[in-house]
Order: structure tokens, then sequence, then C-alpha cells
């Protein structure tokens, strides 16, 4: 152990929204029981890239004991699926599913994945994921299967990925419509990618 700068997660302030997640790049956050939490002292590397995506304030940098960062330690994280639910298409997910009660969706379009080389590490972990395509598919459908979704899973929050192109961003309104035909408050987060797979935090885009 040697004291060194390492973040820290106020847990009574973070509500798990999950945007600190993708913002680090060693993979050393991961939603955990509805909060944020650091997986391992040795996947921190204490430079705070994760301190300016949480809109709670929650994260901070403090020094204390820890355990060296380890870069060997890091990189296997990058290499496993971080995939919990099956199906992944918005329209084959059935509202009832057990993984979404209560949950924080990952509302993906489809292009993410192929775009963002580390897809799975920075945003998988903790969520459920639904996948959809917001220019070739029925909107309309999607509005609908999402808001039987919210109704009977009862979300605790969306968080929308898409790529940077005009006609990506449809998804975010289609979770929009959906939170607003069912009159819920629950958040809905907005994360984009961009045609060179490079995340670009987005201010939150809450109800």
């Amino acid at each position: 152990m040697i004291r060194r700068n390492i973040i820290e997660i106020d847990e009574t302030k973070c509500d798990g929204c999950g945007l600190c997640v993708p913002a680090c790049e060693e993979g050393a956050i991961r939603v955990v029981g509805g909060k944020a939490r650091v997986v391992s002292d040795v996947y921190c590397d204490g430079l705070g890239a994760c301190l300016g995506h949480c809109p709670r304030g929650a994260i901070s940098i403090v020094q204390r004991a820890a355990a060296p960062f380890d870069h060997a330690a890091v990189a296997p994280c990058h290499n496993h699926s971080r995939l919990a639910n099956w199906p992944v298409q918005l329209q084959l997910i059935p509202p009832t599913a057990s993984y979404l009660r209560g949950a924080d969706l990952l509302l993906v379009a489809d292009c993410v994945p192929p775009a963002c080389a580390d897809f799975h590490t920075r945003f998988l972990d903790g969520r459920p994921v639904a996948i959809a395509c917001p220019k070739l598919d029925n909107t309309q459908a999607y509005v609908k299967k999402l808001s039987d979704i919210i109704q009977t899973a009862q979300l605790r929050s969306i968080t929308v990925v898409h790529m940077e192109v005009p006609c990506c961003t449809g998804l975010l309104h289609i979770a929009q419509a959906a939170v607003r035909h069912v009159g819920a408050t629950i958040p809905v987060h907005d994360a984009v990618v961009t045609i060179r797979g490079q995340f670009v935090p987005s201010a939150a885009a809450c109800l």
C-alpha cells in the first residue's frame, strides 16, 4: 500500500446514472446496487477523468493509502463481454423481464457498438441494454414499447447512447417521448459517440 491520489464516490449523492462509468478509460467504476463504486484501487489511476461527468457532484479525489495503480491489471478488463441480458433489440425485449425491474436502462443506437471499440467497458456494466435504430425503424412503435417497459419495470433511469449524426439523436427524442407519455419522472441522460468512436459526454437531459 502507498499513499496516493484516488477517486472517492459519495454514495449519499450518487443516483446511479452511470455517466461516470464510460468516462473512466481504465474501467475502475461500475454501477452496483444502484450506486457507482470503484471496482478496485488498482484500476484507478487517480487522475480524475470521471470528475466532470457526474451531474450530482458525487466524485472527488482524495489522498489515502491504496494499492498502486496497475497497468497490467487494467488491460484484461477490456477483453470480455459485459452483456447481461438477451435479447437486446428493443422490440424483442419483454417489459416483464426480471432484469428490467428498477433498472438503469441503457438505450443504444445500433451503430454505436461497431463504432466504439470499448463499448462493453465504457457503457454496459450494471445496466441492461436495449438497441434500436431511430432512422430505419418504426419510431412510434419504439415509443410505445419503451412506454410499456417504463410502466411495467418501473425503471430508475434511461441513458441514451447515440452517434453524433443528426438522425441518431432521434433515439433521445424517443426516450423523452416515452417518459412524457407515461407521465414518469425518471431522468433521461444523453451520451454521444463520434463517427471515429470517441465518447463525448453531454449535459444530462433530465425530465
